[in-house]
């Protein structure tokens, strides 16, 4: 029967026959897919994880107009007009004081340390003063190095205070203020933006590329086949751990030098503290991202899944670290979470150091947590690696 088929049939079966074959191998290809998609855990959670991460980060923990900014307030006298200037300022939600301090060294560290990000001085003999007619002058010093946080609480400064002080002031209608309210900006006074991206770019690089370097190191060497040969050696998981971590420290370092160097020399951003504290809270921070980056390569199977396990790490990082969004603008549940991050913690010794001048003294909480942080990352890599090993 085929062989009275014309040659016009003949041709038209076999494209059929070819179009079937198409569509079968395709769908084969797809279901493959499917199933190594439904293997592949990693990936499936990426899938579903970076959506509702970024809607619920963005949705909840996000936010340009911080409220209930730390504050501390120098009292240098218990007036009645001083505790409702700072009722006042607390009611405008701006403001959320968490420090009373009664010398000058002790309200300079914690604008320092960024403890706080304001510090409201109430001078000696300012009721008297204000009594008399003097019109003396009332202090807000801001920490300026985030301008986003400080710039909406400081441009509704004079405002808030006349509003919310209108029946106790009493001078004119409308009252006018019987003192000055000298907003003073420290550290960015003309708020740029560079000074506070910038040293943040420092903390975010380093920590993509150490995370990515790192997390690719044991998976490289299973798909490469050379883990058999590391198994057989008489080496032990810390010596492993140690001889891939240390070579990617002066790579960092490198990398760190390189960033500092550009900002000061092409964006005009200051180093006033000590450089060698920087090198070496830089040097912790980096083996902080190396050993965290190492813990991934010992979960996952592949290159593939490390990469996507630091991405999934990094995005929280930029986000909840203070990097893109005022830190203290956030809910309290995002603020314990940020903390958890190395670059948060970073991004505060670096800030502080490059503009502020800030010491040791100043900075001992987060190098402190950064350390923590390092030494949970190393136990929980040696760990798991030694389990590989058996």
């Amino acid at each position: 029967m085929s062989a009275a088929m014309t040659p016009d049939e003949r041709h038209g079966h076999a494209a059929a026959d070819s179009a079937l074959g198409f569509w079968k191998r395709t769908w084969a290809m797809l279901v493959k897919e499917f199933i190594q998609l439904k293997r592949d855990r990693v990936s499936f959670a990426m899938i579903v994880m970076i959506p509702v991460m970024q809607l619920l980060l963005f949705g909840y923990a996000i936010n340009t107009n911080p409220r209930n900014l730390p504050t501390a307030v120098l009292l240098q006298e218990d007036s009645d007009l001083g505790r409702s200037v700072l009722k006042a300022l607390q009611n405008s939600a701006y403001f959320r004081f968490t420090q009373e301090v009664h010398d000058v060294e002790a309200f300079d560290n914690l604008l320092k340390s960024g403890k706080v990000l304001f510090g409201v001085e109430i001078p000696r003999g300012f009721e008297r003063a204000v009594r008399r007619g003097d019109h003396p002058a009332l202090l807000v010093a801001a920490d300026a190095t985030d301008p986003i946080a400080a710039g909406s609480a400081l441009s509704t400064l004079g405002v808030l205070v006349q509003t919310a002080l209108a029946h106790d002031l009493q001078a004119g209608d409308p009252p006018s203020m019987p003192f000055e309210i000298r907003a003073h900006a420290r550290y960015n006074p003309a708020a740029s933006s560079r000074l506070n991206i910038v040293p943040g770019l420092v903390g975010t690089i380093l920590t993509m590329t150490m995370l990515i370097f790192t997390a690719l190191s044991v998976t490289r060497e299973i798909e490469r086949g050379t883990m058999e040969s590391l198994l057989s050696m008489p080496i032990k998981p810390v010596e492993v751990m140690l001889g891939k971590i240390i070579p990617y420290v002066l790579v960092g370092f490198i990398q760190a030098t390189l960033i500092i160097g550009i900002g000061v020399l092409l964006f005009g951003v200051p180093i006033l503290g000590s450089l060698v504290m920087l090198a070496l809270l830089s040097t912790l921070f980096i083996t902080t991202n190396l050993a965290i980056g190492y813990t991934f390569s010992t979960i996952v199977q592949n290159q593939l899944q490390a990469m996507q396990l630091s991405m999934m790490f990094f995005l929280p990082s930029i986000l909840l670290s203070g990097f893109m969004f005022p830190f203290a603008g956030m809910p309290i549940w995002a603020q314990y979470l940020g903390e958890g991050l190395p670059l948060t913690h970073y991004l505060r010794i670096v800030r502080a150091i490059m503009l502020k001048g800030a010491t040791l003294q100043n900075l001992q909480t987060d190098a402190i947590a950064l350390l923590g942080l390092m030494l949970v990352a190393m136990i929980i890599a040696v760990t798991r690696f030694r389990r590989t090993l058996d």
